[in-house]
C-alpha cells in the first residue's frame, strides 16, 4: 500500500463550504419570505396569505437555494 492511495482529507474544499453556506442563506431567505400573513383572530380571514410573495416568489427562492446546494455538492475545484 502506498501512502498516495491512502490520502485522508476532507471531500469538500473551502469553496464548496462557501457555496454551501450561500445556498443555506438563500433557503433561509425563501422561508422568511413565506412567513406572516396570519390573523390573530381565528374568525377573521386575512387574504394576505395568498400574496404573490408567499405563493410564487418564496418557493422559487427556496428552489434556487436547493439548486445552489446541489452545485456546492457537485463542484470540483480545478487543480
Amino acid at each position: 500500500m502506498s501512502s498516495e492511495n491512502n490520502n485522508k482529507g476532507f471531500v469538500f474544499g473551502p469553496t464548496n463550504f462557501k457555496i454551501l453556506i450561500a445556498g443555506l442563506v438563500v433557503i433561509l431567505i425563501g422561508f422568511l419570505l413565506m412567513t406572516g400573513g396570519g390573523s390573530d383572530d381565528p374568525n377573521v380571514f386575512n387574504p394576505e396569505i395568498f400574496s404573490t410573495q408567499r405563493i410564487t416568489v418564496a418557493p422559487i427562492v427556496v428552489l434556487i437555494g436547493f439548486a445552489i446546494e446541489v452545485v456546492a455538492i457537485l463542484y470540483k475545484p480545478r487543480k
